[in-house]
């Protein structure tokens, strides 16, 4: 077992795990959607990558939505080279847990999937989310792209003053551009699904402020 640090700071390279060089290894398939997880995938979908707290919950949220082609379940952010699940949680890789989305941007927008992930954490937390203490477990937005890039950070703006009204304070999200992403383990994998966990839980939901389908939008 890895000590937690007693306050969640991320760490230098010089004090982060060395990880591996071997992939972690997971299923061919979404147990949810019979997608691919690793690919190959359509050549006009787009990624998007999100961290909100526990990954487990959160995956399940995106995996539901029209337009999603395959979710999976990762760490990002961060120094170490495939990390392990108890590595990250030790606060010594320096990765967020998060939801890589791959979707149709025909039939779902990058907005839509913006306002799933400002409406169901509390992005004003830091180091945490709720009970939830830990480096692993901050607000960040990993993006792909230039137009996700200016998106994601317009929708931040317009959802700040939503945030300060319901009396939260200043929004601490990370924006980046995606580094590395690498997949949770295979048990961590759509784990709230009916047919792996049916009696999970994670506390990943609405937190009662609403971000407007089209704030993000450029250009009007």
């Amino acid at each position: 077992m890895f000590l937690r640090r007693m306050k969640p700071e991320l760490p230098t390279p010089d004090q982060a795990l060395p990880g591996r060089l071997i992939a972690m290894p997971i299923a061919d398939r979404h147990e949810v959607l019979g997608t691919p997880l690793k690919g190959p995938f359509p050549a006009d979908s787009q990624v998007a990558v999100f961290g909100m707290g526990c990954f487990w919950g959160a995956e399940r949220l995106f995996w539901a939505l029209p337009g999603v082609i395959t979710t999976s379940a990762g760490y990002a952010g961060g120094i170490t080279p495939n990390p392990m699940y108890d590595e990250v949680c030790s606060g010594m890789t320096g990765h967020a847990e998060v939801v890589q989305v791959v979707y149709d941007p025909a039939r779902i927008s990058y907005e839509d999937l913006l306002k799933v992930f400002w409406e169901n954490h509390d992005p004003t937390q830091g180091m945490r989310q709720g009970n939830d203490v830990g480096t692993q477990y901050r607000s960040v937005i990993y993006v792909t792209t230039d137009e996700q890039l200016a998106t994601a950070q317009a929708s931040r703006d317009a959802f700040a003053p939503i945030v300060a009204r319901a009396g939260k304070g200043e929004i601490t999200t990370q924006i980046e551009r995606l580094g590395e992403y690498y997949f949770a383990e295979d048990l961590h994998q759509q784990y709230l699904a009916p047919t792996k966990n049916p009696d999970g839980w994670c506390g990943i939901g609405p937190n009662g402020m609403t971000c407007p389908v089209g704030v993000a939008r450029m250009g009007g």
